[in-house]
This record gives C-alpha cells, sequence and structure tokens, in this order.
C-alpha cells in the first residue's frame, strides 16, 4: 500500500441478523467466525486505522471477538439502517486519522473476501481516481467498497437504509468497479447458513 495514501477501513456489522434469528457476525466458516474472516482479511493489509461498528447484540459479539487493534465504536441507532452505520464508521475514521484520504467500507458476512479482492479495489481507487471503487457480483455492485474524501461529505448525507450504492446514480459521480466473483454470497437466512456449511470442503 502506498504510504503516501491514507486510506481507514471500516467494517459495518451493527445489524441485527432479523432474518436469521441470532447474530450473523457469530456463524462460524472455516474455523472463523464471519466477522473474525472479515477482520483478519483486513489486517493482512496493514492499515493503521481500523474501524468495528457494532450495534445490535454487542454484548455477545464482543464476547467472542479479539478486536485486536480495531477501534470499536457503537451504532446506538443500528435499526435505523445501513446509513446511520456508515456515518458512525466515516466519523470515526476522520477522528483517528488527520488529513485521511480515503475509507475502505466493508460488512461482516461475506464468507468469500479474499486479501486479493481488498487489494484489488485500493489500486484501482489509487491509480484511477475516481470518487469511489465498488465491488460487482453478477448485475450488482456493493461492498467492499473504497471511497476518497471528496466523497465523504455525500456519504454523510445518506439516510435510512441507503447504502452507498445510491450515490452510483448521481449524475456526476465517477466511479469505478472490480469483479468480486462470490461476493454476492452472504448470510441472512438459516438457508444460508446451511448452503455454507456445504462449501467449507
Amino acid at each position: 500500500m502506498r504510504a503516501e495514501e491514507n486510506i481507514a477501513v471500516a467494517v459495518l456489522a451493527a445489524g441485527d441478523s432479523s432474518r436469521l434469528g441470532r447474530p450473523k457476525q457469530l456463524v462460524e466458516f472455516k474455523g472463523k467466525t464471519l466477522l473474525g474472516h472479515t477482520m483478519y482479511k483486513v489486517d493482512l493489509l496493514g492499515f493503521k486505522t481500523k474501524i468495528l461498528v457494532l450495534g445490535a447484540k454487542r454484548e455477545e459479539i464482543m464476547d467472542k471477538i479479539d478486536f485486536n487493534d480495531f477501534k470499536v465504536v457503537v451504532n446506538t441507532h443500528w435499526e435505523q439502517g445501513m446509513a446511520s452505520s456508515i456515518k458512525i464508521g466515516l466519523e470515526a475514521a476522520m477522528a483517528e486519522e488527520e488529513g485521511l484520504d480515503h475509507v475502505l467500507f466493508l460488512v461482516s458476512d461475506q464468507p468469500f473476501l479474499e486479501r486479493a479482492n481488498l487489494i484489488k479495489l485500493v489500486h484501482t481507487q489509487l491509480t484511477k481516481h475516481p470518487k469511489a471503487t465498488y465491488s460487482q457480483y453478477g448485475d450488482n455492485i456493493g461492498v467492499p467498497a473504497i471511497f476518497c474524501k471528496e466523497a465523504f461529505p455525500l456519504l454523510l448525507e445518506l439516510e435510512g437504509d441507503e447504502g452507498a450504492k445510491k450515490l452510483t446514480r448521481m449524475e456526476d459521480f465517477n466511479y469505478c468497479t472490480e469483479t468480486f466473483k462470490k461476493g454476492g454470497f452472504d448470510v441472512d437466512t438459516e438457508e444460508d447458513v446451511q448452503q455454507l456449511k456445504q462449501m467449507e470442503g
């Protein structure tokens, strides 16, 4: 990673996993919790500023996760949706890192996330200089995604369950994408968990 670029990471893990009925952050896959897996892949990149946004069931999650050098911030308004976690994660990153240039956002339930996915996103962002670089899976784009500081005010204006994908519909918002083949597999239901178990081999 280029030292002159200040990049922070924010892992958004505040949701209540209502469809699953238990914290998806703690679902196990290949010997790690899904949240632990995401944090491990982030650790491999050596970023200095790492934020973890928790909300629902945070005590249960905090009991079972080793935070290493992630700074934990709590979204007490997690039920308002994704936008509130994006804002809290971004504000925490800006407070930790003066002169922040980029923030890389991740979620905690993408079991097939690899270090290479994150390196590609960061490389594209730093060489092509868009306002953001998103992951693409099939016809969808989403997280992990990295945003430059010009996009920070737009992220802070998001509301409710709006994710940062909304920005791509703005006329002058230039962005890039990087393919993340299995990025569309996330864990929302018990059926997803069972499917994941079958993929462990």
